[in-house]
């Protein structure tokens, strides 16, 4: 059986506060995109072993450290009925981006166990599963747009709808660890929360919908804050990076001509009518 992970962005990421347990506290809205990897599973009946290959984008990494081979596991385990798999991953969404393509695989094989094996797991059970993966995981299990704090996991549906934008997509290759991006963050409390301003007419995000660690991974990364003036400088309505980066994302109002669009050798992508393509 096949199913599809999306990406997603971050409307504006507020980092509120340092917690006991290590993680800090988050403000943000989360917003699902059609950017797809391709996740299969066949239950193998003839192998006592878990068979993962994968193709598209090459996965680093070791293998037990692979987010889709631990859910599997984590499932197995209060599952032992659940069977060997063959899991094969397309990768398309690029990784360290900000777009959390590994938090939705993982997200999305836990979803589609929970179906071909029968497991009767509810959403919320779910959700609590994703979030022993990963702080953005459960939102995949939610997929729809919400206002999210605490690590990520504390959310709220809202209604914002960006289907009728065009969303261009400027994908550097960065690879940012999430260690590096908090480094020297410092977390402040703010008036205005990521809802409060998302509500609001799309004119004013530009000088208060905020990523904080644009603050501490542009110094590093320089060509980063020269993509967001760009897109700016094309008419986005709106641009930012998402996540701890490295990906920039501007909202247009209408499909921009992409022949302006000049960030090579970056990948570059446009998001619209349901779909992306490189451009």
């Amino acid at each position: 059986m096949v199913i599809f992970p999306n990406a997603k962005i971050n409307l504006g990421l507020r980092v509120t506060s340092k917690r006991e347990d290590g993680y800090h506290n988050l403000d943000t809205v989360f917003y699902p995109i059609p950017f797809y990897d391709i996740l299969e599973i066949i239950p193998q009946q003839k192998s006592e072993e878990v068979i993962f290959t994968s193709s598209g984008i090459p996965i680093p990494g070791e293998r037990n450290s692979n987010l889709c081979l631990k859910a599997y596991t984590l499932l197995k385990n209060d599952f032992p009925s659940i069977p060997p798999i063959h899991l094969h991953l397309h990768k398309k969404i690029p990784m360290g981006a900000g777009m959390g393509g590994g938090s939705s695989d993982a997200a999305f094989m836990l979803r589609l166990m929970n179906k071909i094996f029968g497991l009767k797991i509810n959403d919320l059970q779910l959700k609590a599963y994703a979030l022993q993966l990963g702080s953005d995981c459960p939102f995949f299990i939610e997929n729809s747009p919400v206002y999210a704090t605490g690590r990520g996991e504390l959310m709220k549906s809202i209604t914002c709808n960006l289907s009728q934008k065009s969303i261009v997509l400027v994908c550097p290759g960065i690879h940012i660890s999430t260690k590096e991006a908090f480094n020297n963050i410092q977390p402040a409390s703010h008036r205005s929360s990521s809802l409060d301003i998302v509500g609001q007419a799309m004119e004013t995000w530009k000088t208060s919908l905020v990523n904080d660690f644009e603050t501490t991974v542009f110094p590093l990364y320089p060509q980063l804050s020269r993509i967001k003036q760009q897109l700016y400088e094309m008419g986005a309505q709106y641009a930012s990076m998402t996540g701890t980066g490295s990906t920039i994302f501007g909202i247009f109002e209408h499909t921009p001509d992409t022949g302006l669009f000049q960030f090579s050798p970056f990948e570059t992508f446009l998001v619209e009518k349901g779909m992306a393509k490189k451009i």
